[in-house]
């Protein structure tokens, strides 16, 4: 038996060709041996290549049907579903399996790939001897944890016995060029392995699974949008600054669901532009070294210049040797670096003493790209006919000295004015209303939580859903703080909303959170349920959904009757039955 043939000419790295001929060669001895072969080899029929997701923001889901798309030009029937659709068991037997993942958090599985690595980091997973993987990880180095999700399944498959087709590839923020890159490596290799070519036409999607079309509207190309409305919801006394914004859809054609993401690119304040170059000494109008703009231009349209990122605070500590600036990074605490960090932005960290001096192009290589800013949209098309709505918080903190402002939030509220601004639509397919109209629904979003609950109690009011509708809303006090009142209240006397309870936490002695809500009413809640009711959660990830979903587990176990344990299997239960949802930031 000859060893199997791979073209010189063949666009893969030794390593593949490794890999290839080794996989080649085993199927030579199982084919020679009377051994099953390859469903193209023995029927003809098209193989099939199972396209993996676990997004948070709809991002890696988008990848994966990239991916499809190309797969079809390969010859492949492409399966594309989330990681926690598809059952362990089954996991084992898919043969090859392309997986694109996000990282949520600091180093956390985004919620749709939570239950998947459950079973897969088991004790108890199965052995994936006869399967072949590639993981795409996509991340944000601005974080901890940077791609952790896709580098803890990457790593735990080869410990499983799975085959790697090519090394995992970690995304930055900008990850569509490498997501493509990656794509077109990968595919190739296995079209290969299953002794396929593809011709360049895309193969018909099946009735099952159509395929997508893309908006024109992303993040290279956004859209130019009329900022139509800019109201102030917040009372005069409120501690916040929560403001309500509509955008022109005009003959864009984009399209959204309720429970989809608004993305907006903001542009930077030019008062802060011009107090960066005025404390580094450097020339707005330079055109520096590999770019086509100017300076000033570079970082009002370009550049994050806000928040410091590890890079920007070497490369100052490099210059300067300021002491707590190089405690806090030379002795790898977190902790202590979050602390220095707390209210300093890049202007804080670039005046230090001794200033430290950068060239422009110097500058430019330790700041990150400018990054469109993700938002809950908080409307129904259904009944924002040519718009789209947002609720924002506009960040202002500081003292009267200097003020620091959210990049994009305060963009919206101050500066857009007559200007257009430049907006695209993510999908989360997973945060929708249910498609059962009379099922119950329980939606907990204090604050700005309620944006996307505000759309989907417009969207049910558009299909006339029966179902029981129960919002848990707060903030800190109801005379400043309670937004959409008067919609509520509409909402409430229309019936449409079956039942409001409220939690403002500063207007009494003792704080008052919707969890504790959750709890005084926990019976009804558990009820509800049980009727096959819908669980949502919107809003700060770091405090509040932990504190939900503890609270969640304690309803289900005193009013359900359950230990703790029990109670966990019914919450699991929930997520994987798509009854429990979370839109967290």
């Amino acid at each position: 038996m000859t060893a199997p043939f791979i073209p010189a000419d063949a666009p893969f790295t030794t390593d593949q060709r490794s890999w290839l001929a080794g996989f080649l060669a085993g199927m030579q001895t199982r084919l020679f041996s009377g051994g099953p072969a390859s469903a193209v080899g023995t029927t003809g029929s098209t193989p099939a290549l199972h396209i993996l997701y676990g997004s948070q923001t709809g991002n890696a889901e988008s990848v994966a049907e990239d991916a499809a798309a190309a797969a079809r030009t390969h010859g492949f029937a492409p399966v594309v579903s989330a990681l926690d659709d598809i059952d362990s068991a089954a996991f084992a037997s898919l043969g090859r399996v392309l997986i694109v993942t996000s990282t949520y958090g600091e180093g956390e599985m985004p919620d749709n790939a939570e239950l998947f690595w459950d079973a897969l980091s088991a004790e108890s997973a199965p052995r994936l001897d006869g399967m072949d993987f590639a993981v795409l990880a996509l991340g944000d180095t601005g974080y901890d944890g940077f791609c952790q999700a896709g580098k803890l399944i990457d790593m735990r498959l080869e410990q499983l016995g799975a085959t790697r087709i090519v090394p995992r590839v970690d995304c930055d923020v900008e990850f569509e060029d490498v997501a493509a890159a990656w794509i077109a490596e990968t595919l190739p290799l296995v079209a290969a392995v299953e002794g396929i070519n593809g011709d360049g036409v895309a193969a018909p999607p099946s009735e099952a699974a159509p395929a997508r079309v893309k908006s024109q509207w992303t993040r290279k190309n956004p859209f130019p949008a009329t900022l139509t409305a800019n109201r102030l919801l917040s009372g005069e006394d409120s501690a916040k600054e929560i403001r309500h914004f509509e955008f022109a859809l005009a003959d864009s054609g984009i399209e959204y669901e309720a429970g989809d993401a608004l993305n907006v690119v903001p542009v930077n304040d030019t008062g802060l532009v011009g107090s960066l170059l005025g404390v580094l000494g450097l020339d707005g109008e330079t055109v520096p070294d590999g770019h086509d703009e100017t300076l000033e231009h570079l970082l009002t349209y370009r550049y994050e210049i806000t928040a410091p990122n590890v890079d920007l605070l070497e490369a100052v500590e490099e210059r300067t040797g300021n002491e707590e600036l190089t405690y806090v990074l030379r002795h790898g605490d977190k902790a202590a670096l979050d602390e220095w960090l707390w209210g300093r932005d890049i202007l804080d960290v670039l005046s230090l003493e001794p200033t430290p001096t950068f060239s422009p192009e110097e500058l430019l290589s330790v700041l990150k790209p400018l990054q469109h800013r993700a938002y809950s949209i908080s409307s129904s098309p259904n009944s924002a006919e040519g718009s789209v709505h947002l609720t924002v918080a506009a960040v202002r903190y500081g003292t009267d000295e200097r003020e620091r402002r959210g990049v994009c939030s305060t963009f919206l509220a101050d500066r857009v004015g007559e200007n257009q601004v430049g907006i695209f639509v993510t999908k989360n397919k997973s945060f929708r209303v249910p498609s059962d109209d009379t099922a119950p629904m329980i939606m907990v979003g204090p604050g700005t939580g309620i944006a996307p609950f505000r759309g989907f109690l417009q969207e049910r009011r558009a299909r006339g859903a029966t179902g029981k509708n129960w919002l848990l809303f707060g903030d800190q006090k109801r005379s400043c703080d309670y937004i959409y009142e008067d919609e509520l209240a509409d909402f409430v006397g229309s019936g449409l909303l079956t039942r409001l309870d409220l939690a403002f936490s500063r207007d009494q002695a003792q704080k008052i959170y919707v969890q504790t809500r959750m709890k005084e009413h926990g019976a009804e809640l558990f009820t509800w349920l049980e009727e096959g009711g819908h669980f949502y959660i919107c809003g700060d990830a770091s405090r509040m959904a932990k504190d939900v979903d503890v609270a969640l587990h304690e309803v289900v176990a005193e009013h359900g009757g359950m230990s703790n344990e029990q109670a966990v299997e019914y919450v699991t239960a929930l997520k994987r039955e798509k009854r429990y949802v979370r839109d967290v930031y």
